[in-house]
């Protein structure tokens, strides 16, 4: 082992000790002059400052108010995303998905944003001043728990604005949870919502839009024609074949009512999307008028022919009885 080497202590302690005494002379210089500077220059608070009370301190940030659930955890993230998403989508199909891998779900949204992007084509070229659907139409897996809870919020909860006492209404309030709690399972989707799911969401009711995403995700399904090898060989790879096979659809929202696949199947053949659909709502109520005008006028010539001929049937009567009472 190396030879220790003794260091003279002496010399250590009387160093330590002669550089704690210059700082203490230099500090409390120092903190005299602050003390009296300050004392200086801020006056003292009158009477009335002391007996004035002072504004209440708020309680929670304005951008986040008190919340029931935590909105750092992931699942209050998802809450809100689901919420906001079932706003803003009047048009969702549920699918189920069965072990789907990662490449195959990349090869099925490939192809169903193609057939978007033509939908949206097909419209420019007609002349339709309707903005692109394309980039808004999504596929995306859900949690369901989560997926029920947030339905629940947006259909029986209907909060305005702050409460009157004070409480907060938004999605994670203690509001919300309380005024959906007891309807748990009592949503029409609430038995479709278990296992592992998937949403196709989509901006607007469009039926060219949903029939040929329909027509992508489950041709066999719903009966829609599939595209062809030579017009889009894509859809016939085997990734994708895999990954379709994996997929069943479930059911569909549109504006707030649960349909199920027939009734899905029907909103895709409406020729002429919602314009078609509003021009055949016109159509059937004239024909409806029309209808009812022509019915009211057989009958009342129905009646003005009974009428008439019963006055000539009592005139011819009446004739003859007077030329009988002439003879």
């Amino acid at each position: 082992m190396p030879p220790r080497l003794r260091l003279p202590t002496s010399n250590i302690s009387q160093s330590l000790r002669r550089q704690r005494v210059y700082q203490h002379e230099i500090l409390i210089p120092i903190r005299c002059a602050s003390s009296a500077t300050a004392s200086a220059v801020t006056p003292a608070a009158s009477v009335d400052q002391m007996t004035r009370s002072t504004n209440q301190i708020a309680r929670y940030p304005a951008s986040q108010p008190p919340s029931h659930r935590n909105p750092e955890y992931r699942r209050s993230q998802l809450l809100r995303q689901y919420t906001s998403l079932i706003r803003t989508s009047p048009l969702m199909v549920l699918f189920q998905h069965n072990n789907l891998q990662s490449v195959e779900w990349t090869a099925i949204r490939r192809e169903l944003s193609t057939a978007m992007q033509k939908v949206d084509q097909e419209h420019a070229a007609q002349g339709r001043t309707l903005p692109p659907l394309a980039p808004h139409i999504k596929l995306q897996i859900i949690q369901t728990s989560i997926f029920e809870a947030a339905i629940r919020i947006v259909e029986y909860f209907k909060p305005n604005k702050q409460a009157a006492d004070g409480s907060f209404t938004h999605d994670l309030s203690r509001e919300a949870h309380d005024a959906v709690r007891h309807m748990k399972g009592k949503h029409e989707l609430s038995t479709l919502l278990a296992g592992p799911l998937a949403v196709l969401s989509f901006p607007h009711v469009s039926p060219e839009h949903l029939k040929a995403a329909l027509s992508i995700l489950a041709p066999k399904a719903t009966g829609f024609p599939a595209p062809s090898r030579k017009v889009n060989p894509g859809w016939h790879e085997l990734t994708v074949q895999d990954g379709l096979q994996k997929l069943m659809l479930l059911a569909a929202r549109v504006d707030g009512k649960v349909f199920d696949v027939d009734e899905t199947k029907w909103v895709g053949t409406i020729e002429g999307g919602i314009d078609g659909l509003r021009a055949q709502l016109v159509y059937a109520l004239q024909s409806m008028g029309a209808g009812i005008t022509s019915a009211l006028e057989g009958h009342g010539k129905s009646l003005y022919f009974t009428l008439e001929s019963r006055r000539s049937q009592l005139e011819e009567e009446q004739k003859g009885g007077e030329g009988k009472s002439e003879s």
